[in-house]
């Protein structure tokens, strides 16, 4: 009998942990690497592939995905995967963002940001603001209508995407339209009422979210610590319109919902959606009727955010 009453879809992941060590993240990345490359496109969508600067000089590769019939001044995601800052996107992500170019209809940008610990922080944020910077400059040439460019990611990325909004404010240039935030990391103190009794639960919990904090901050915390940890903002009062995703049985989820409190009262308008039975990174469940169910709800919020 399962220790966390999870959705029956997702009880065959129970026992399933990702390392986090050091030594075994390349060869892990390696193989996430080329099972995202096995993946194959949607029928209908294309994806072409720029290297564009980077932090300090670096080189990024991103991905534009996009249906094969896209109008001009097309509505644009910039997406941003999870991955506890250290792992490379998980293969189910790539029919993820094919679904949101399909069904929103809009052109996603996904970005290969740097990985920690090789590349700690700031360079993995500097690197997916230095994409979302590009996309707003390079938006005629790419098709996109930059009135209408909205941010997301999944747990990693949705902190980097959160972060990326605060430090678009600091620097006076273009926030996202819209940021959709699925079970994100918002909160370095690891000390809310999930992340104390979450310590085993199915692919993420606490204790490796305390190793994946030791591995992105190797040179310490900064002194602008919202770009870490987001829920720390003195002021959220210009970030745009959010949908926030948490799933039931995450360590993670606690934090989600305090940001999403903490936005609201900025004054921000907010969608919290606590979905039930689930666990982090449950969209490896693809076949899921519960996880189609709760991906349809993302692109239908992703419509209106683009048609507002």
């Amino acid at each position: 009998m399962s220790k966390y009453n999870i959705h029956a879809d997702f009880r065959k992941y129970e026992k399933i942990q990702l390392p986090l060590s050091p030594w075994v993240l390349p060869l892990l990345n390696g193989v996430i690497s080329t099972g995202f490359n096995m993946v194959k496109l949607a029928e209908g969508v294309k994806v072409t592939k720029q290297s564009i600067p980077g932090y300090l000089g670096g080189q990024i590769e991103v991905s534009i995905f996009e249906p094969v019939d896209i109008q001009n001044d097309a509505p644009c995601l910039v997406y941003l995967h999870g991955g506890a800052f250290v792992l490379k996107a998980s293969p189910y992500l790539k029919t993820l963002v094919c679904n949101y170019a399909l069904k929103t209809p809009c052109k996603v940008v996904y970005v290969d940001y740097r990985l920690a610990p090789k590349h700690a922080f700031p360079v993995g944020l500097e690197d997916c603001y230095a994409a979302f910077e590009w996309v707003h400059h390079n938006s005629k040439e790419l098709g996109i209508d930059k009135n209408k460019i909205a941010i997301g990611g999944d747990s990693a990325g949705g902190n980097l995407a959160a972060a990326v909004n605060l430090m678009a404010m600091d620097r006076n240039t273009s926030t996202a339209c819209f940021q959709m935030l699925i079970y994100p990391v918002t909160d370095a103190r690891q000390q809310t009422d999930s992340i104390k009794n979450f310590i085993d639960t199915p692919l993420w919990n606490s204790k490796q979210t305390a190793k994946m904090w030791k591995l992105y901050l190797s040179d310490g915390m900064p002194d602008k610590k919202e770009y870490v940890s987001p829920v720390e903002a003195t002021s959220l009062d210009k970030m745009p319109a959010t949908y926030i995703e948490v799933a039931e049985f995450d360590c993670l989820r606690d934090e989600g919902i305090n940001f999403a409190e903490a936005l609201q009262k900025n004054g921000v308008q907010v969608e919290l959606n606590k979905t039930t039975g689930t666990i982090h990174g449950f969209e490896i469940a693809e076949s899921s009727e519960l996880v189609q169910q709760i991906i349809a709800k993302r692109i239908d919020i992703l419509k209106k955010a683009f048609q507002s």
